[in-house]
C-alpha cells in the first residue's frame, strides 16, 4: 500500500463555488492548473472532486478517468485520489458502482455513508473485500471520534478486511467551520488499542483553525490535507488568493516543526 503524500490539496469539494472564491477551481482545466500550482508550492497529492456542466457535485467514471489520463501527463508524480462523496446526491449503491467502474489507484470513502444502517453492512463489507482484491486503495473517512469507533470496529471484524489502512480524520463542519472540532487526540485513541494493524492518517479541517490543526496532525505524526473544499483562510484570518497559497503556508509550518 503507497502511502499517504505528506500534503494532499483538495480544491474545490462538492459544495462550493465561484461565488464563495473566484479562485475556486469548477472545469477540469482549472483543476489542473491547481493541481500544478499546489505541487509548486509544496503539495504531493490531491483530492479530486468533479462538477458537471451546471458546476454541481458529480462522480461519473467516465469523466473521473478522462481528468486522471491528463492529470497523469502534467502532475505525473503526485498521488491522485478522487472522491466518491455522496453530499446529498447519490446512493451507497451508486457510490459503490463508480469505484467498481473506475477502479481508481485511490478513492477516499466516507464510512458512515456506506453504512447509514446495519442492514447496509452486507453490501458494504462486499465493496470493501472487492476494493482490497482489486488493488484500490481506500481511504476511509471519519469524521467523528464515533465514526473511528465504528470503523476500528469493522476492521477487527473483518467487515472491513486487511491489516493496513488509510485514514482521514475531520475536523470541524461546513456549518460551523472549526467551532464544532474535536481534539485529535480523540480520533487516534481508539487506533492504539488495535494491536498489529498499521494506520497512515491524515487530517482534514474546517475553518479558521486549518493550520493549526494540520500543524497539530504533523506534530502527531499524521499526515495533512488543506485546500479551499475545507477552508479559504489562512492562520492570521485573511483569505487565501488561491488554493497554492493555503498548501505554501500549511507546508512552510509544518517544515518550521
Amino acid at each position: 500500500m503507497r502511502p499517504l503524500p505528506k500534503i494532499m490539496v483538495a480544491p474545490n469539494g462538492a459544495r462550493r463555488g465561484k461565488a464563495d472564491h473566484p479562485a475556486l477551481p469548477i472545469t477540469d482545466d482549472e483543476v489542473i492548473e491547481v493541481a500544478i500550482a499546489s505541487q509548486a508550492a509544496g503539495a504531493d497529492g490531491i483530492h479530486i472532486h468533479i462538477r458537471d456542466e451546471a458546476g454541481q457535485h458529480l462522480i461519473d467514471a467516465e469523466r473521473y478517468r478522462a481528468l486522471l489520463d491528463r492529470l497523469k501527463v502534467e502532475v505525473p508524480e503526485m498521488y491522485l485520489q478522487v472522491t466518491s462523496e455522496t453530499a446529498g446526491k447519490y446512493e451507497a449503491s451508486e457510490q459503490q458502482d463508480m469505484v467498481r467502474a473506475l477502479q481508481p489507484d485511490y478513492v477516499s470513502v466516507g464510512l458512515r455513508e456506506m453504512v447509514r444502517q446495519p442492514a447496509d453492512w452486507p453490501a458494504a463489507r462486499d465493496f470493501y473485500h472487492w476494493a482490497r482484491a482489486a488493488g484500490v486503495e481506500i481511504q476511509h473517512i471519519l469524521y467523528s471520534p464515533e465514526d473511528v469507533l465504528n470503523f476500528v470496529h469493522a476492521v477487527s471484524n473483518g467487515r472491513i478486511p486487511g491489516q493496513d489502512h488509510l485514514v482521514l480524520f475531520v475536523q470541524g463542519t461546513y456549518a460551523n467551520g472549526s467551532q464544532d472540532s474535536v481534539d485529535l487526540e480523540e480520533y487516534l485513541s481508539p487506533l492504539a488499542t488495535m494491536d498489529g494493524f498499521d494506520f497512515d492518517w491524515m487530517v482534514c479541517a474546517f475553518g479558521a483553525q486549518e493550520t493549526n490543526s494540520l500543524v497539530r496532525a504533523a506534530e502527531l505524526g499524521g499526515k495533512a490535507r488543506v485546500g479551499f473544499e475545507n477552508s479559504l483562510q489562512n492562520a492570521d484570518g485573511s483569505q487565501a488568493k488561491d488554493n497554492a497559497e493555503r498548501v505554501r503556508e500549511v507546508s512552510a509550518a509544518i517544515l518550521g516543526l
